[in-house]
């Protein structure tokens, strides 16, 4: 059952990636990124006062750089989503777990000489330059200089989705419930959409495009909640790497909605994209035994 979930979450996840594709025709990332906070914002209210869990927090800075970090990853993500692929923009954000490994082995370079050899750090690195020769099979056969820039965000997005997930982690071990943080990274979301907004400006609300940001933050809300009774329910190995579900949900999606087909050596790519995520999740796993929920 725990399983179940994991696998609902993905779903929701790449259904989200479907309506982002959508909506980004009509509105730019930071919109998105903005009413997708709004939608999670009035849920979690409501839903906070239902399971009476406070909103006050202890931790405001620890809340702000999980905010500045997530968003930063959200707001990339969705602009990869609109420049590439759906399999390929959901493929290069699940790339955080290699880069979460690549930042163990510079940790093991760092404290060479003391009480982590670099030596011991072979099956970690092996791990991170699977994933990157991945991501070279990956774009190489498809980009040209638009889907290049999207591509490099993509990256990106993978970068500071890791950084989140690290916080989120400390959040945890703080005692912060995870609708608090939730609701906090959906508050930073709203104010970093609006914020750019400043700069990019509005589009006009055009029915029934306009309606495809309703799903947008709901799904997020629902995949969030499906991930978090999965990884407090069941084991947490088996859990993380069903997440890589959601890349097989996003190909058929693309291929469905979208006619996007990747050749051969994309899909072999992004095999070993996933297959060095999930090894370097259970080398992870055995350095911090509670690895947290990866949000989007």
């Amino acid at each position: 059952m725990h399983a179940l979930w994991m696998l609902l979450a993905s779903l929701f996840f790449a259904s989200m990636g479907v309506c982002i594709k959508f909506a980004s025709a009509h509105f730019n990332s930071f919109e998105i990124v903005c009413y997708r906070g709004v939608v999670g914002v009035l849920f979690l209210i409501g839903m906070t006062r239902m399971n009476g869990v406070s909103l006050r927090t202890r931790l405001p800075m620890m809340h702000f750089w999980r905010s500045v970090v997530g968003v930063t990853a959200l707001a990339a993500w969705f602009y990869a989503i609109a420049a590439l692929p759906l399999a390929t923009a959901m493929t290069l954000n699940y790339m955080s777990s290699v880069w979460i490994a690549a930042f163990l082995l510079g940790g093991a370079v760092l404290m060479q000489g003391r009480d982590t050899p670099v030596r011991r750090q072979g099956p970690l690195f092996l791990t991170v330059l699977a994933g990157f020769v991945g991501v070279g099979m990956m774009l190489r056969p498809t980009l040209d200089e638009h889907q290049m820039l999207g591509a490099l965000v993509g990256l990106l997005s993978g970068i500071f989705a890791a950084f989140a997930y690290l916080q989120v982690a400390a959040l945890s071990k703080a005692g912060e419930p995870e609708s608090r943080t939730v609701f906090y990274f959906s508050l930073g979301a709203v104010l970093a959409g609006a914020l750019g907004m400043l700069f990019t400006g509005a589009s006009a609300w055009h029915w029934p495009s306009a309606l495809w940001l309703l799903p947008i933050g709901l799904l997020a809300v629902f995949g969030q909640l499906c991930m978090t009774r999965a990884y407090s329910r069941g084991a947490t190995m088996v859990v993380a790497n069903l997440q890589y579900s959601g890349i097989v949900f996003a190909g058929l999606y693309g291929l469905l909605f979208f006619g996007e087909q990747l050749p051969l050596m994309g899909w072999l790519g992004m095999a070993l994209i996933v297959l060095s995520g999930i090894v370097a999740t259970v080398l992870r796993s055995r350095a911090v035994p509670n690895a947290p929920a990866e949000e989007h």
